[in-house]
């Protein structure tokens, strides 16, 4: 037994703080493991040689700089991750391992009347699908992160009643998928992890403070504060849909008026261009369109994106991010519709705000709430469970 404050018990801790930088990282040379650590070059080379005698992690020759390095990142047999993602119309499911590679991913549409049970037998096959594709041995399963279109309630674990499905508001996610498939299930809701998936691998890499704003069949904002996920008590920040734009606008389906949602999503948006464009235009359709000049389409992408940008305006007067991702089939309209957006939060914002925040597309696309679902399941493992070789010895709770 270590007796803390023991030498075995401090090298433990060091042992454990390096495993943890690499894992949430992905890789990362041994001067980043000394900046980002606190710990002495020596003492991670020690700890990373040890490491590698291991079989913990992997070291391979790179240049930082100009000059000569060693990449680590965690071995790739180590253990994997998996990724759950259910939208309105869609659920897309990927498997990575620890070295943040994704190892095999699939997509496939969801009936957005079909019941919570149905979803989940979905996902169950499809995860089994890509597990066996890849011929990863179940035992090496660290976890899975689970997103879900709509708040979580913190305490309960249950759905909320603003949820995008219909038929899902008040199952518990996470309980139900762990039921099915034996291992811990983290969940949150799509913004949040789209916030992540970018964070990590996308647009929002190297910011501390960011908002990510996800524009489709609703509206949602993850934001993230001094490089953690923001959720509030109740789980429920960053709903940036229901901010009142006009008091006399439409009813949102929260039971308010005139909420940003009504003014930016995508089930209030299209029914505008049906008289002259039918009514089986998609957001996708209309961004493309947009894209190749037409000018009805330019319109409301640009009107779109001035009501997003006064809902940005709020975010940067409230908490002053440096920088916002726009998520979404409307990302891909580019300048069309972040012009409107910068437009707006230079009219609106606070100009010290203003001038220090970036507006960005999301580099991700579609993909990013189901990376940022491994990026979850990754942030949320043990390492001791990596030191000891027993990653299902300490399943941690879901919270």
């Amino acid at each position: 037994m270590e007796t803390p404050g023991s030498q075995s018990s401090l090298h433990r801790a060091n042992l454990e703080r390096v495993v943890r930088a690499v894992r949430l990282a992905g890789s990362l040379t041994q001067a980043e493991i000394a900046r980002t650590t606190g710990l002495s070059a020596a003492t991670v080379s020690n700890i990373v040689r040890e490491l590698k005698d291991g079989g913990t992690v992997e070291v391979t020759p790179t240049s930082a700089g100009g000059r000569r390095a060693r990449s680590v990142s965690l071995s790739g047999d180590a253990g994997i991750v998996i990724g759950v993602d259910f939208g309105h119309t869609h659920l897309r499911v990927a498997v990575g391992n620890l070295a943040h590679q994704v190892l095999a991913e699939e997509s496939e549409p969801l009936d957005v009347d079909a019941s919570s049970t149905q979803g989940f037998d979905r996902a169950e096959e499809l995860v089994n699908r890509l597990i066996a594709a890849t011929g990863v041995d179940r035992s090496k399963i660290a976890g899975v992160g689970l997103g879900v279109p709509g708040p979580i309630d913190l305490e309960s674990g249950s759905l909320g009643s603003s949820a995008i499905l219909p038929g899902w508001i008040g199952a518990k996610p996470a309980e139900e998928l762990r039921g099915r498939l034996g291992v811990p299930v983290h969940v949150d809701n799509d913004a949040n992890l789209g916030a992540l998936g970018e964070m990590v691998w996308g647009s929002g890499r190297g910011v501390r403070d960011l908002a990510y704003i996800k524009v489709a069949s609703g509206v949602g904002a993850g934001l993230v504060i001094n490089g953690k996920i923001y959720r509030g008590p109740g789980g429920t920040a960053g709903e940036i849909g229901h901010i009142t734009l006009d008091e006399s606008g439409p009813v949102c389906r929260c039971g308010n008026r005139g909420c940003l949602e009504t003014f930016a999503a995508a089930r209030y948006v299209l029914p505008l261009l049906q008289s002259s464009h039918g009514t089986d235009l998609t957001m996708e359709g209309v961004v493309r369109l947009a894209r190749d000049g037409d000018p009805g389409c330019r319109r409301v992408i640009a009107d779109v994106g001035r009501h997003i940008g006064s809902g940005v305006a709020n975010l940067c007067n409230l908490l002053n991010p440096s920088r916002v991702v726009l998520g979404g089939d409307l990302a891909e309209a580019g300048e069309l519709v972040l012009g409107p957006i910068r437009e707006s939060v230079s009219r609106y914002a606070i100009p010290s705000a203003a001038r220090q925040l970036t507006v960005l597309p999301g580099a991700l696309g579609g993909r990013a709430e189901v990376l940022g679902a491994l990026a979850l399941a990754l942030s949320e493992m043990g390492d001791s469970t990596l030191l000891d070789g027993t990653l299902h010895s300490a399943a941690p709770a879901f919270t």
